[in-house]
C-alpha cells in the first residue's frame, strides 16, 4: 500500500475521555474513530488488524474441527424467555419491538440462538460431538462505556458452543478449546495467563478466563509465584493456613465492650490477633423477585469477596445494608453475632468452621462473647466468602500468591444443560432415551484483543504491533521523494518485499522527515526502512519499533535483513 493513497487520518490530539494507551493511540493513529459512547468505526488499518486476529482464530478452530456459522444479530425475545434469562441479564440487554409489535433483543451473546439451530436437527448421539462458532458483532448496553474498545457497547466477539452426549466428552472438548485458545494468544505474541473464574450471567461451571497481562487491566488476578495456578480474585482460592496466631485463653463468657464496634478496636481491646475475631458484614441480597438481608461472617483478618458472597445465596446483586435497616429488624450495628441468631439469614465462611477461642458480637449493645467454639454453628450454611490476599498460600503447590492486573480476552466454561434443558434441546442416547445436550461455551473478544495488544505493547510514542497483528510489517519511508534515486530504490525494495509476501507500506508522501517518522512510530510498524542521505554511501537504516534500535545495513542487503527480521 502507498501511504499517499491510504486513508490513515493520524492526529496529535487524543479523545477527551481517553485514559488508556489503547484508546489514545488507536484513535490518534487512525485505526478507529468514535461514533457515540461505546460505539466505534474501524478504519482501514484497524480493519486489517481485526481481520488478522480473526484469521488466526479461524485457523485454530479449523484445526479443532469446529465449524463456523453466522447467526442473526437480532434475536427473538421468546428464546430468552424460554431460557429464563431475559430478566436475569438486566438492562444491558437491549430490547426493541418491530412494526408488528414483536419483541426482539440485540444479541450480547448467542447461547439461545445456537441451541435453537441445533434442537430438532441433531437428534441422535451418533451426530455428536458438534462444535459450532461464529465471529460476530454483539451489543451490550453498558451503563458506563469507557476505555475505547476495552469496554464498548458494540464489539466483535468469537463465541463457540459445543454439544455432547456425555460429561467426559465435554471435558475432552473443553481441554482442546483451552489448548487452542492458548495457541491463538501465543501466535498473537501476547503474554497471558489462564485463570479460574466466576461464570457470571452465562451460567455453568468449570469456568476459566484468558487474561492478557497488563498494568491497565480492569481485573485483579491472584497468581502463584511457583506454579501455573491463577484465578480472578472473584474465584481465587487459597491453601489452608500454615501459620496460626497464638489463641487467646478464655472460657465462654459475655464480656462488656463499651463502644467497641470495629474489628481493629475489638482486637486492640482484647489484645488478640484479628484471626480470632468474627466480622459480620450485612448486605441486602437482590433476587429476580424480591430481596432479603443476609449477614456474612468471616474472620476479622479477612475481607469479604462480593462475587463469592453473591453466589453463595444465589443473588443477582448485593447492596450495603443501612443501620436503619438493621435496627428495624432488631439487630445492633457493631455487635452482631451468629449465636442464637434468628433475625437474619446468615452465611459463614469455610475458614470459620470449627473455629475455637473466637470473639464475636453478642447481639446486644456494648457486649461481645469470648471463648466461642464455632462448632455449635456446624448446621449453618458455609461457603468460600473471602478475598485471597497477596502472601496467601497457593491451593495447588503451597507457593506464594501474588496479585497482578489482567485484561479478560477470553472466557470458556462448561454449561452442562443450563440452556439445553429449558429450551428442550434433546437427543436420543444409546438406549433410545431422550437427553438434553451437554454443552460447553468458548468466547473470545476479538475487538478487545486489538486493544489488548496495544495495552501490552506501547511506549510514549505510540503503538508497537506484534508481527502477527501489525497492519503492515514493514514501512519503507523515503526521506525526500524529490530525490529520484531514492524513490527508485524505495520502489524496487517495495516491489521485492511485496513479491515475497511481506506486507509493506511505502511512505511516498510529500511530507517532512520528522512528520513521517512520528507517524511511523505512532502507527507502530514493526520495521521502518529509512531511505535517506545514507543511500549515497550505499546504506540505509532500519528502525526496529519495539526497541527503537537503528540498524545500518548495506543497501544491497536490506531485503535479506528484512526477511531475517520478519522470519
Amino acid at each position: 500500500m502507498r501511504f499517499s493513497k491510504a486513508y490513515i487520518p493520524t492526529t496529535k490530539e487524543a479523545p477527551k475521555d481517553a485514559q488508556l494507551p489503547s484508546h489514545i493511540y488507536l484513535s490518534r493513529a487512525g485505526f478507529v474513530t468514535q461514533v457515540a459512547a461505546g460505539l466505534y468505526n474501524f478504519l482501514p488499518m484497524g480493519k486489517r488488524v481485526l481481520r488478522k486476529i480473526e484469521t488466526i482464530i479461524n485457523e485454530e478452530m479449523a484445526a479443532c474441527d469446529a465449524q463456523e456459522v453466522d447467526l442473526s444479530f437480532v434475536t427473538p425475545a421468546e428464546l430468552w424467555e424460554e431460557s429464563g434469562r431475559i430478566e436475569k441479564f438486566g438492562k444491558e440487554l437491549l430490547r426493541f419491538r418491530d412494526r408488528k409489535d414483536n419483541l426482539f433483543v440485540l444479541g450480547p451473546t448467542h447461547e439461545e440462538m445456537m441451541v435453537n439451530i441445533v434442537r430438532n436437527r441433531v437428534t441422535s448421539y451418533k451426530q455428536l460431538p458438534l462444535n459450532l462458532y461464529q465471529i460476530k458483532t454483539k451489543f451490550r448496553d453498558e451503563a458506563r462505556p469507557r476505555f475505547g474498545l476495552m469496554r464498548g457497547r458494540e464489539f466483535v466477539m468469537k463465541d463457540g458452543y459445543s454439544f455432547h452426549s456425555s460429561n467426559e466428552d465435554l471435558d475432552r472438548e473443553f481441554d482442546a478449546m483451552e489448548a487452542a485458545y492458548k495457541r491463538i494468544l501465543e501466535r498473537l505474541g501476547l503474554e497471558f495467563r489462564i485463570v479460574e473464574a466466576d461464570s457470571g450471567a452465562i451460567g455453568g461451571t468449570g469456568s476459566k478466563e484468558l487474561m492478557v497481562l497488563a498494568g491497565s487491566g480492569e481485573d485483579t488476578l491472584a497468581i502463584c509465584d511457583s506454579c501455573e495456578y491463577g484465578a480472578n480474585v472473584e474465584a481465587a482460592r487459597r491453601a489452608p493456613r500454615t501459620t496460626i496466631p497464638e489463641a487467646p485463653q478464655a472460657d465462654f463468657a459475655r464480656f462488656k465492650t463499651p463502644n467497641v464496634k470495629s474489628i481493629e478496636d475489638l482486637s486492640n481491646f482484647f489484645h488478640v490477633d484479628p484471626y480470632y475475631t468474627l466480622k459480620a458484614v450485612v448486605q441486602r441480597a437482590v433476587y429476580t423477585e424480591g430481596s432479603e438481608l443476609v449477614c456474612f461472617f468471616i474472620r476479622g483478618c479477612d475481607e469479604l469477596q462480593e462475587v463469592k458472597a453473591r453466589n453463595s445465596v444465589g443473588a443477582i446483586d448485593l447492596v450495603d445494608a443501612t443501620e436503619a435497616e438493621l435496627i428495624e429488624i432488631g439487630l445492633v450495628p457493631g455487635f452482631i453475632g451468629p449465636l442464637d441468631q434468628d433475625k437474619i439469614r446468615i452465611v459463614m465462611d469455610n475458614d470459620t468452621k470449627n473455629g475455637v477461642s473466637m470473639i464475636c458480637g453478642s447481639n446486644e449493645a456494648d457486649f461481645h462473647f469470648v471463648g466461642v467454639d464455632l462448632s455449635v454453628m456446624n448446621e449453618a450454611h458455609f461457603a468460600d466468602l473471602v478475598s485471597v490476599q497477596e502472601g496467601d498460600g497457593c491451593p495447588h503447590c503451597g507457593g506464594k500468591i501474588l496479585h497482578t492486573k489482567g485484561i479478560e480476552v477470553g472466557h470458556i466454561f462448561k454449561l452442562g444443560t443450563v440452556y439445553s434443558a429449558p429450551l428442550k434441546a434433546e437427543f436420543l442416547d444409546e438406549n433410545g432415551r431422550s437427553q438434553p445436550f451437554i454443552m460447553g461455551t468458548y468466547g473470545m473478544g476479538v475487538s478487545r484483543l486489538v486493544a489488548a495488544v496495544i495495552e501490552q505493547h506501547h511506549d510514549e510514542k505510540g503503538c508497537i504491533w506484534t508481527h502477527a497483528t501489525a497492519p503492515y510489517l514493514v514501512n519503507v519511508m523515503v526521506s525526500n521523494i524529490k530525490e529520484e534515486s531514492h524513490m527508485a530504490y524505495a520502489e524496487e525494495l517495495y516491489a521485492s518485499l511485496q513479491s515475497r509476501g511481506i506486507e509493506t507500506m511505502l511512505d511516498d508522501r510529500k511530507e517532512r522527515f520528522g512528520f513521517k517518522m512520528s507517524d511511523a512510530e505512532l502507527i507502530g510498524f514493526p520495521y521502518t526502512v529509512i531511505v535517506g542521505k545514507e543511500l549515497e554511501n550505499g546504506s540505509v537504516q532500519i528502525m526496529v519499533r519495539a526497541t527503537r534500535e537503528m540498524i545500518t545495513v548495506d543497501a544491497a542487503d536490506v531485503l535479506s535483513k528484512i526477511e531475517e527480521l520478519t522470519r
